[in-house]
């Protein structure tokens, strides 16, 4: 039984949870998934957030529980076991909340997963746990890699899009077969055997069809890019501008589904070992935090909708493209292997390098190095300030 105070305790861990939840949702995962798709005027900014929170929900929900987890349990280890306490979980939340919801009241674009990392870390180490070097090790690298990688896919794509010699009606529906390639891969809850175990749309195929599961999962997969490419070549057929749009909003949702799967563990992750102790299932955990990147979506993204398709660079259709495409693949790779990522390092890093495929128009170097320096400074300060904080909240209690 619960007493007053643990009640009272975990309705304010709870409160700090959604607000987290919110801050995201108005910033990385709300509006970094459409804003190449704003830039090129294939959607409008309202319609953009509105559409994202709802996809985001849906990543959220299917796609949050690997880095839920990796937030909640891996970044710190304890030697007596166990998590964080909820005091811990709502000093770091609150104070990576406040951290982000600055930078979207400022229009600059704090990275989510290095202020939370940054703060989860900080409180665990104040309450004697110590540094799990071997996940830092996996995170840093990815985050290092992130720029170099999307960046320089973004900007080979752009490149191909704008070469005379390769004919747009080809590559746009090639490109859109990769895509699909990548998409019958993705991994699902709904569809694997246990709620634990994700399965992607071409295994779960794979197992109910003849002959050997890897094979029969390739060949699936082949067939369901083929099957997009088909599609988008015959939509460009009769309109090539507007099959580039429709190609172009589909890359936004998939984004923004993708954005829910990864941001949402930023804000649930450090409650979730403390509620299922409590028997919350772990959907209804997923759930609360999808809700909060909804309204956060619905209710704070068009300031920085705006600021990322407008400031960073001017975008067209095709180079919207480059830098949706490699955003969706990390993002995926990202869940996939349980690293909390940032978005608005993955999309900025993509709209740079399309942006410089294009010799650097619209670029604006004086906001890349202002969003850098403030990516490294949320993480240092974070850690910082919530290692104080966990301590002064701690002495005073």
């Amino acid at each position: 039984m619960l007493d007053a105070a643990t009640i009272a305790t975990f309705v304010v861990a709870g409160l700090a949870s959604l607000f987290m939840a919110w801050s995201i949702g108005a910033g990385s995962s709300g509006s970094t998934p459409f804003a190449p798709a704003v830039g090129a005027n294939a959607i409008s900014v309202m319609r953009a957030g509105f559409v994202v929170g709802i996809l985001g929900f849906a990543g959220a929900v299917l796609q949050g529980q690997g880095v839920a987890e990796a937030v909640g349990e891996q970044l710190v280890r304890f030697p007596a076991g166990g998590g964080l306490t909820a005091i811990a979980a709502t000093v770091g939340l609150l104070i990576a909340g406040v951290l982000v919801a600055v930078g979207i009241f400022a229009g600059y674009p704090i990275a989510t997963a290095f202020t939370v990392t940054g703060a989860v870390v900080g409180v665990g180490l104040a309450m004697g746990g110590q540094p799990a070097y071997e996940k830092y090790q996996v995170i840093v690298a990815m985050w290092v890699a992130v720029p170099f990688v999307g960046g320089g896919a973004a900007y080979a794509v752009a490149r191909l899009l704008r070469a005379e010699r390769v004919s747009e009606r080809i590559a746009v529906p090639i490109l859109a077969g990769v895509v699909g390639v990548i998409v019958a891969n993705v991994g699902f809850v709904l569809l694997g055997p246990s709620p634990e175990v994700s399965w992607s749309i071409a295994r779960t195929l794979a197992h109910s069809l003849p002959g050997p599961t890897v094979p029969v999962t390739v060949a699936v997969s082949v067939a369901i890019g083929a099957l997009c490419a088909v599609v988008l070549a015959r939509d460009m057929a009769r309109d090539e501008n507007a099959g580039q749009r429709h190609f172009l909003l589909v890359l936004g949702g998939l984004v923004a589904f993708s954005a829910g799967g990864s941001q949402v563990g930023l804000a649930v992750g450090p409650l979730a070992p403390l509620l299922s102790d409590y028997a919350v299932p772990a959907i209804a955990i997923l759930v609360g935090g999808g809700l909060g990147l909804l309204a956060g979506s619905w209710t704070g993204a068009p300031r920085m909708i705006k600021a990322l398709s407008q400031d960073y660079s001017s975008l067209g259709p095709r180079r919207s493209i480059a830098a949706l495409i490699p955003s969706f693949a990390i993002a995926q790779t990202a869940i996939f292997v349980g690293v909390p990522i940032s978005f608005n390092e993955i999309i900025v890093s993509a709209i740079i390098g399309s942006g410089y495929a294009a010799g650097g128009a619209g670029v604006s170097r004086k906001k890349m190095v202002y969003t850098v320096l403030a990516w490294a400074g949320s993480l240092a300060l974070a850690f910082v300030v919530s290692y104080l904080g966990y301590l002064a909240v701690a002495a005073i209690l």
